[in-house]
């Protein structure tokens, strides 16, 4: 019963874990807005992440795509662009240091991004497109440079580089799997000419004005790019951007995270296969241990058949047995891990679908059945001449 046991459990927790996280992702991407559309450097299979993703360094995508994307009439249902280029760099305000990400912002960042200031300003759209050395600071970065105390109007270093605090982010937390408080925000310009020493963006945000715009004005974000970028076959072949809405990213998620599960669910089942190797020896172990009292059933009568069902019966209900202790095992684990994942502050939700139940049992049923046949015929084909003699 052991490995059925194991088996079973193994199947519930895996399926569970695999519907949370998957759930897990889904939420967080859904906290970010199902009108998002994102741009990125590089042609990528439409069923594969974006080369940039993979860590490629890829130089096609520019400040000026960003700007011809805002307030463009080909794409009258785009509310918001913003241009992004990310680094990890040290921070520095008197005898405080900290690493943490730094941002440069262009365009409608509030638009697209949400989040609200808790104190002073935010970058004019003038300053985010000239060389200004002003910082916005997430709630988590202020805490660490300056504890309670005020940042407006005084500077920091970033990359040995001064910066006058012009406001603090309200706290926000983890959107999409990024700490929007331990981050801060300073001019695009700024960021890719004096910190980072670049021409090119990293990626590009854009917000639309209804969900249900999206798959037409992920067309028509395309097309604008293509002009930019001088490209007139219009099938994508000779793309050198990728252009992605919420809905295809929720869409290969699901693709990834269900192989995923899939594939973690049938390793699990190996060890539902060995319990059941497992039981049809130690079946085959009973048989002998009862020959006579086979002997003597098949002297007073019984047939083939009823000796068979004998055996088979037993077996699926030494299996079922394991089935509901892997099943009610499982299910406890499964509770736990959610409750100590909800309680490291991640919405995770608890799930053991039906389907999973019945998949543990039914195959809990079907290996008791298979691997129970042949002991159970071997016990119905014994003579009950030379069974009764059996010492």
């Amino acid at each position: 019963m052991l490995g059925i046991i194991i088996g079973v459990a193994a199947v519930i927790i895996i399926m569970a874990l695999g519907a949370g996280a998957q759930g897990l992702i889904i939420n967080q991407v859904k906290t970010m807005g199902t009108n998002k559309i994102g741009i990125l450097p590089g042609k990528s299979d439409s069923n594969g992440p974006p080369a940039s993703a993979m860590g490629i360094v890829i130089t096609t995508l520019k400040y000026e795509d960003a700007m011809a994307l805002r307030n463009n009439p080909q794409a009258p249902r785009i509310a918001g662009v913003v241009a992004y280029n990310n680094s990890s760099e040290n921070l520095s305000y008197q005898n405080n240091s900290y690493i943490t990400t730094v941002r440069g912002v262009a365009g409608d960042y509030f638009m697209v991004e949400g989040g609200k200031l808790a104190e002073g300003r935010f970058l004019s759209d003038n300053e985010m497109k000239s060389l200004s050395r002003l910082v916005v600071l997430g709630d988590t970065v202020k805490q660490q440079l300056f504890g309670d105390s005020s940042p407006i109007g005084k500077q920091i270093k970033i990359k040995n580089h001064p910066f006058e605090v012009v406001g603090v982010m309200e706290k926000r937390g983890k959107v999409a799997f990024q700490d929007y408080d331990d981050l801060v925000l300073i001019p695009n310009l700024t960021m890719r000419k004096t910190i980072l020493g670049i021409d090119y963006l990293n990626f590009i945000r854009a917000a639309v004005d209804n969900e249900k715009n999206m798959t037409e004005t992920t067309d028509e974000v395309k097309n604008i790019l293509r002009a930019q970028h001088g490209i007139t076959d219009q099938t994508g072949a000779n793309d050198d951007f990728d252009v992605r809405n919420s809905a295809d990213a929720l869409k290969m998620i699901l693709i990834f995270t269900n192989a995923l599960k899939l594939f973690l669910t049938a390793m699990a089942s190996l060890s539902l296969l060995v319990g059941g190797i497992g039981i049809m020896n130690i079946m085959l172990v009973r048989v002998n241990e009862r020959t006579r009292e086979i002997g003597l059933r098949k002297a007073v009568g019984a047939s083939n058949g009823k000796i068979t069902l004998q055996f088979l019966i037993e077996t699926v209900i030494i299996t079922l047995i394991g089935g509901l202790i892997g099943l009610l095992t499982g299910i406890l684990v499964s509770f736990l891990a959610a409750a100590i994942i909800r309680n490291l502050g991640y919405s995770w939700d608890f799930s053991v679908s039906p389907f999973s139940i019945f998949l543990a049992l039914g195959v809990s049923a079907a290996i008791g059945l298979f691997f129970g046949l042949y002991p159970a015929r071997k016990a119905a084909k014994m003579d009950p001449v030379e069974a009764l003699r059996y010492e």
